[in-house]
């Protein structure tokens, strides 16, 4: 009986001495879906709209959703090219049209994917022979997790706006390796910082031909200074030195009159001062080419009366337009 209980201790001393070896091994790696963003940095430059000095690779996209419809098909696609950081990319196309030309829409922060699931605006954008194309930039809503609260769009502003900028690249390569679209007529269309990503990613792509802009985000020295869309609290940190010499790449003051975008329009409205302060907004405007058309407004509503949707953008890209010299 005592050699039982013996060995029963015995066994019972080399299974707990097992597990406290177990626990204290190291771990093993993680897997790749767990990766955090510091290895990000190892493969993509923040510093430059340009992605020829990162290595993005993209993984296989996957359709997740197509919707049929009377006027359109919609697909739902996640493309991804980070650890951790899928994108929900929206390809809307006319119906019955081959090879359509290509608008990519990039709405203001925060804004949601849920604009382009919306039947009546996929109708619109599509109106006339031409495909739609929308995600959402980089902190943005799906894109928005595994940080601290503090870190947001605005707190890591060079990295929102270089991964941005460096998708609008990434998105035109998977448009074109699909082959049924027209990748000689692309457009981008951008509001609030979707207007700066969409200009900073046209100083990086000559594939982009024309592009429409309402109340870009720029002139940082005034905007970060001035913006309402700043927390009074965070601001000290945004106006300093080290803060602006990191963004200063991005600031559409700067890119502007580099475009070569064969066409190209600004249109900024009073009721976006709070976002953009007017001493900012009039800083755009003169870097704007001399090409470059310009529009002010009191309201986006007023911006748009007369002038149905989209329709300005759509015309720069129909195949017998008449290109202005390349600008710049």
């Amino acid at each position: 009986m005592k050699f039982i209980c013996y060995a029963y201790f015995l066994l019972l001393a080399l299974l707990l001495s097992a597990r406290i070896s177990a626990a204290q091994s190291p771990p093993g790696p993680l897997p790749p879906a767990a990766t955090n963003s510091s290895a990000v940095s190892e493969v993509e430059d923040f510093s430059t709209p340009s992605l020829a000095t990162s290595r993005l690779q993209p993984e296989p996209p996957e359709l997740v959703e197509q919707s049929e419809e009377l006027d359109f098909v919609r697909e739902w696609v996640t493309v991804q090219w980070r650890p951790v950081d899928p994108i929900y990319l929206y390809v809307i196309r006319p119906r019955n049209v081959e090879k359509p030309p290509v608008v990519i829409y990039l709405y203001d922060y925060p804004y949601e994917t849920d604009i382009y699931r919306d039947d009546d605006w996929c109708k619109r954008v599509t109106s006339g022979g031409y495909a739609a194309v929308g995600f959402v930039p980089a902190l943005t809503g799906h894109r928005y997790h595994d940080r601290p609260m503090k870190e947001w769009f605005v707190s890591e502003l060079q990295e929102s706006l270089s991964k941005s900028a460096h998708d609008v690249q990434m998105v035109l390569n998977y448009l074109a390796s699909r082959g049924n679209l027209d990748m000689d007529r692309v457009g981008i269309f951008g509001a609030g910082a979707g207007g700066t990503i969409a200009i900073a990613a046209a100083s990086a792509d000559s594939r982009i031909k024309a592009m429409d802009l309402l109340d870009p985000w720029g002139d940082w020295a005034v905007w970060t200074a001035k913006s309402e869309v700043i927390p009074e609290g965070e601001r000290a940190n945004y106006i300093k030195p080290e803060f602006l010499q990191k963004i200063a790449a991005f600031d559409p003051v700067a890119l502007l009159p580099k475009l070569k975008a064969q066409s190209l329009r600004l249109t900024q409205t009073e009721e976006d001062l709070p976002n953009t302060p007017d001493a900012a907004k009039k800083q755009i405007e003169g870097a704007l080419p001399a090409a470059g058309e310009r529009r002010r407004f009191k309201s986006s509503g007023s911006a748009t009366s007369g002038d149905p949707i989209y329709a300005w953008l759509k015309a720069r890209l129909k195949p017998g337009h008449s290109a202005k010299p390349p600008i710049g």
